[in-house]
């Protein structure tokens, strides 16, 4: 595949607004036509097309070099499965690409990831700060029935030692834990209901719980660990990654309140 070259911007185009993270040039996308936009839209196919151009756009100047290029090269055709040559043509035929479009998709993670490193990676540890409670993890055990009283039963033989948790789990508990012997997670603290992961954060590991009610469901649970988030490099390119994200969608909002249907 030759080295992409920058998308076009088009003969027509419409300006993405001023709201830009620091250190962008303005760019510009190409405008649609109102029947083929209402097509898109119809089909579901608008929002996606406009964030993956708010994308292109963004990204235009980064660059990689050569041997980036090649590691790219070799990673989108074992994504792709894609062993020889062959293999290669024989996609970009089916899929209708070039291979300047090719080398671009390749390209896309690392210039990606390149952007939100330079544009907003002095964000990142703000941004874990805000978000650290939702991104730590917890290990629970979980068993789940509808009926107070046998809730009440299984939780009573496990506070007194007379049953194993797992145990009861696995013979009792009407949710899916019942194949994990009762064990959840790591999880984020927050993916859990509402009202569960209070329980949980204000639990101490080992520290089995009364049972809870939520909606049909009588919970009895038990936080067995906590895995506290740190701010890493992994970390912080996760949270630049997420601010990247957050602007393209906004972004997207601005294009499509900017348009007036015919």
């Amino acid at each position: 595949m030759t080295h992409a070259p920058q998308p076009s911007s088009g003969a027509s185009v419409a300006s993405l607004s001023a709201n830009r993270d620091p250190g962008s040039s303005p760019v510009r996308l190409p405008a649609i036509p109102a029947e083929l936009w209402q097509a898109l839209a119809r089909h579901g196919l608008l929002v996606p097309l406009l964030r993956q151009s708010v994308i292109a756009a963004a990204i235009a100047d980064v660059s990689v070099s050569e041997q980036e290029s090649a590691e790219s090269r070799q990673a989108w055709g074992a994504a792709n499965r894609l062993g020889s040559t062959e293999a290669v043509i024989q996609h970009l035929k089916s899929h209708g690409l070039s291979e300047a479009d090719a080398l671009w998709q390749a390209e896309l993670p690392r210039r990606i990831n390149r952007h939100c490193a330079e544009h907003f990676s002095h964000r990142a540890e703000q941004r874990f700060l805000a978000r650290k409670n939702q991104l730590d993890q917890v290990i629970y055990s979980l068993l789940r029935v509808e009926d107070a009283a046998l809730a009440r039963e299984l939780y009573l033989r496990i506070a007194e030692g007379e049953a194993d948790f797992a145990e009861l789990a696995a013979g009792y508990s009407q949710g899916p834990e019942r194949s994990t012997r009762g064990v959840v997670g790591p999880v984020p603290l927050l993916q859990a209901h509402p009202a569960l992961a209070e329980l949980l954060r204000t639990s101490r590991p080992g520290q089995l719980q009364a049972p809870l009610r939520i909606e049909q469901w009588w919970l009895v649970v038990r936080l067995e660990s906590v895995r506290s988030a740190s701010f890493d490099t992994d970390m912080g390119n996760r949270m630049a990654r997420e601010l990247f994200d957050e602007w393209v969608d906004e972004e997207v909002g601005l294009l499509l309140a900017a348009h007036r249907p015919a």
